[in-house]
């Protein structure tokens, strides 16, 4: 089959349904939404007594490490602008927004003994606008915006932080939990314990293969701290539910025939999810045996007393399990693994020996494009953790480089939403519902301004950061208007089985035997 472009047509992943059995509507209930953080659109970062957090530290400190030098001094200004933000959300007809709130701008240092009342204000504000257009705030407590101060005792590789979140957490359940109801501790765990292993992200300095799981296994502790501390104090009162947003980058084996590559599927899978979704998730808590006996081995061979992942007590594996009220997933695409046995430096990559790339069939911008991830992810987790749990997707984006006709953007979220109905519908999966990321353009950490995932436009050279509503913005509006893919896109199922490729197509050559494929048009 000869692929060439075309403006309106797109490839999509399928399964064994074919696309005119699937109901295209979204169940009334369904959360339409989308995403923020507060140090990647805020600014105002040392106004009105908000202290520095190790974002603001590493952006001025190590410049060279962040896109044209960028720093998050300013970012969208959605500080004064927060008005502005929630009448995008308004006119897109959205009825949730999931942000942050900056642990710095309500404890400047971190530490419980000063409350920075302005920063309280400025949440409450926000809060308050949400409510008066009937739209929900999904709040995030820790969005990667450690207060420096914290970091300078050792941040999350220092189990005292553990005492000094759950101050944070009351906090917030004290001022805004009488009207917020869905809280989410932490956002990304995996990839914000990253920062230790690799300089190109905050904070500095880094600690490999240590580092890494002390600060997850003190996030865990965290986590279940909080949602102790609501279970016994606020929910009875306050009725909310609470959950951490854990990202999920599908992995797919690069030779579907080779046992070493489906085994780096599943060791990819045990490193970057069950790491942190097995202690709350599973029936019997804990990291997975598998997990631990790989790291001790790894850390016997090369010199440990003991191995380098800390382990839990009976005592924390019970308060640990069970502290979650849904998943929250941050899905955005797939990658490819194979098995690497090549001994490294100590590391986490070199625990896990896979060796991970980008397909260079499926779409890509500033990030690649695999919609069938989605449902796989999803199947992945009721298989794994059991139907209990409703999902709410926390972040689900695409990346250009900023254009206001942002077809592709389209084209992305509409294939990801038909795989979200497949999901509801034939795989009877609970979806809470969907979070766009993102709201507006905004710093995408060290890739800084040059990434733009927003429905609508920063001008980010204009000292009002202009915003200005994309067609991806329109789209939205239509779906929710809607509440279903009907009158947006046209689904034209040729057959269903797999797809080799993802791409835009305007022909198949006469002759040519050619794979399954599903055919999406946007309808102008």
């Amino acid at each position: 089959m000869n692929l060439k472009l075309v403006s309106l047509s797109i490839i999509a992943f399928t399964s064994s349904i074919l696309c005119a059995e699937v109901d295209l509507t979204f169940p009334d209930d369904f959360m339409f939404g989308a995403a923020t953080a507060s140090y990647q659109i805020e600014g105002a970062w040392n106004v009105d007594g908000k202290g520095e957090s190790i974002w603001d530290h590493y952006s001025h400190n190590y410049p060279e490490y962040m896109k044209e030098n960028a720093t998050g001094d300013d970012a969208a200004k959605s500080y004064y602008k927060y008005k502005e933000d929630v009448k995008a959300l308004k006119d897109m007809g959205m009825n949730h927004y999931r942000f942050s709130i900056s642990w710095p701008r309500i404890f400047p240092t971190g530490l419980p003994n000063n409350v920075n009342e302005k920063g309280i204000k400025y949440y409450n504000n926000l809060i308050n606008e949400l409510l008066k257009y009937n739209i929900t705030p999904v709040v995030t407590m820790f969005h990667w915006d450690l207060p420096q101060y914290l970091q300078n005792l050792g941040g999350w590789t220092n189990e005292i932080i553990v005492q000094y979140f759950e101050d944070f957490a009351r906090i917030l359940y004290e001022r805004y939990g009488d009207r917020v109801k869905w809280w989410l501790t932490f956002n990304e765990i995996q990839i914000f314990a990253l920062g230790q292993e690799q300089k190109t992200f905050a904070p500095e300095p880094v600690t490999p293969g240590i580092g890494y799981y002390l600060t997850g296994h003190n996030i865990l502790k965290a986590h279940a701290r909080a949602y102790r501390l609501y279970e016994k104090e606020f929910r009875d009162k306050q009725h909310g539910k609470i959950s951490i947003a854990k990202e999920i980058m599908w992995p797919i084996a690069l030779n579907e025939s080779s046992e070493c590559d489906q085994a780096a599927v599943n060791k990819n899978l045990l490193f970057t999810s069950r790491w942190l979704l097995d202690p709350i998730f599973s029936k019997q808590g804990d990291y997975p045996q598998e997990l631990k006996d790989i790291i001790a081995n790894k850390s016997k061979e090369q010199g440990f007393k003991q191995s380098r992942l800390p382990t839990f007590t009976p005592e924390e594996v019970k308060y640990i399990r069970g502290t979650a009220d849904y998943l929250g997933l941050n899905e955005y695409t797939s990658y490819l693994v194979t098995n690497n046995a090549k001994k490294g430096n100590v590391s986490m990559a070199d625990d896990m020996g896979v060796t991970i790339y980008i397909s260079d069939t499926w779409i890509t911008s500033k990030n690649s494009m695999n919609p069938q991830s989605m449902r796989s992810v999803l199947n992945w987790f009721k298989d794994n953790y059991g139907e209990q749990y409703g999902v709410l997707i926390t972040e689900n984006g695409f990346a250009d480089g900023g254009d206001l006709d942002d077809d592709m953007r389209i084209k992305y979220y509409g294939t990801y939403f038909a795989e979200i109905l497949k999901v509801i519908h034939i795989d009877k999966v609970k979806m809470i519902g969907h979070s766009a990321w993102a709201l507006i353009d905004n710093l995408e950490w060290t890739t800084a301004y040059t990434s733009k995932f927003g429905l609508y436009h920063v001008d980010f050279k204009d000292p009002e950061r202009k915003r200005t509503p994309k067609n991806s913005s329109y789209f939205m509006k239509n779906l929710t208007t809607s509440n279903a893919l009907h009158g947006i896109f046209t689904l034209s199922c040729i057959a269903a089985d797999r797809i080799t490729h993802a791409g835009l197509v305007e022909e198949q050559t006469a002759g040519n035997s050619s794979p399954n494929i599903t055919i999406i048009t946007l309808m102008k």
